[in-house]
């Protein structure tokens, strides 16, 4: 064996293409799948895209680096599912770029923190993290509370999602920054332009308490309270397979 790989050494050129070749394996290993992705990810009806304010607060959950520290995958094992919820699916990630998915856990898993808390307890724990969990190491982020968010870009944004896969229409696209703000601003005129392009299921509502003014902290809210109820597939899920077992039961 050594003696064959001191000859090849000794040729530049088949050394090279051994080093390919080896190199290539785990290449193929990677992209290989992805010519099948259309059966791994499940088709589901109800299936939603962010709206603008929640696609803006997901921006700012990625560069605040809170993936970091919160993963966003709940995995089939029963301590895990008995403690966040329904188990995740990959549709239910089919919009996100970059995707969230992890295992680091320094607190606990969001993929189902959407409807869990109210906002205010958002507000709270996120402008003082240890005022609502005292033994939490997350840091403050009260800051976002002042800073307002930008949405001259967020049509931009959608344009951007769209190109890689995400249905947002011409509407969606050219009514972005209203669509921020009607969110955010539920007696506003605009609120209505929002329930119509993204469903009446959206959650339209000051945020972060105040709807004069939309800030950051309105968008990381909006995101974080729409985390696993993109689509009630999961939920279906967990249904259908707790009835036969209901059924056992029965004498």
């Amino acid at each position: 064996m050594f003696g064959f790989h001191y000859k090849l050494e000794r040729k530049a050129i088949g050394f090279t293409l051994a080093i390919i070749g080896v190199a290539s394996i785990g290449g193929l290993v990677e992209i290989a799948p992805l010519f099948t992705i259309h059966q791994t990810v499940e088709e589901v009806p109800d299936m939603r895209v962010y709206t603008p304010l929640e696609l803006a607060g997901r921006n700012i959950y990625v560069r605040e680096g809170c993936y970091a520290c919160h993963s966003q995958m709940i995995r089939t094992l029963r301590d895990e599912v008995e403690r966040y919820g329904p188990y995740s699916l990959a549709v239910e990630s089919k919009y996100d770029h970059p995707m969230l998915w992890g295992s680091k856990r320094t607190g606990p898993d969001l993929a189902r923190v959407g409807g869990k808390y109210s906002d205010e307890w958002q507000v709270a724990h996120l402008v003082n993290p240890r005022g609502v969990v005292p033994p939490s190491v997350m840091p403050s982020y009260a800051w976002l509370l002042r800073s307002d968010l930008r949405t001259n870009d967020l049509a931009g944004h959608l344009r951007a999602m769209r190109a890689v896969g995400v249905p947002y229409t011409d509407e969606m696209i050219a009514n972005a920054a209203n669509d921020a703000l009607g969110q955010a601003s539920p007696d506003s005129p605009l609120a209505e332009g929002v329930t119509k392009r993204y469903g009446e299921a959206t959650n339209v509502r000051a945020f972060d308490g105040v709807p004069e003014r939309l800030t950051e902290m309105d968008a990381l809210v909006a995101y974080l309270q729409i985390l696993g109820r993109l689509t009630e597939a999961p939920y279906k899920i967990v249904a259908s397979e707790a009835a036969p077992a209901a059924k056992a039961k029965v004498p």
